[in-house]
């Protein structure tokens, strides 16, 4: 599996890695749907700014989103922690056998 550094080299992106100790969002619920999406707000009040989910409907439900702490994420979705050093501002997109990471400016108010 490719690490974090490796990612970021991938997609030209500036290395971020999250603190441990910060939450991010993850739809729970979700979990066992392809593909698995990834987006990146600047970070605050203790988040890394990363919101998770699985499979192809999103949902604006205050709800759908748990606070997860990072070094937990490897007990629900092994297969994303290499993309969580991707800056604010990143998405990606995985499934079995494909990968898209790109950046999208909105996400950091740009």
């Amino acid at each position: 599996m490719s690490s974090q550094q490796d990612i970021c080299a991938k997609f030209k992106a500036e290395f971020s890695p999250c603190n441990e100790s910060d939450k991010l969002g993850i739809a729970i619920e979700t979990i066992g749907k392809l593909p698995i999406n990834g987006l990146r707000h600047v970070a605050e009040n203790g988040t890394c700014g990363w919101y998770i989910w699985c499979g192809e409907e999103w949902s604006d439900d205050p709800d759908f989103f748990k606070p997860l702490h990072v070094k937990h994420i490897n007990e629900y979705l092994p297969q994303i922690e290499p993309y969580l050093a991707l800056p604010p501002g990143h998405r990606f997109l995985v499934a079995d056998g494909y990968e898209d990471v790109w950046q999208d400016l909105e996400l950091i108010g740009i």
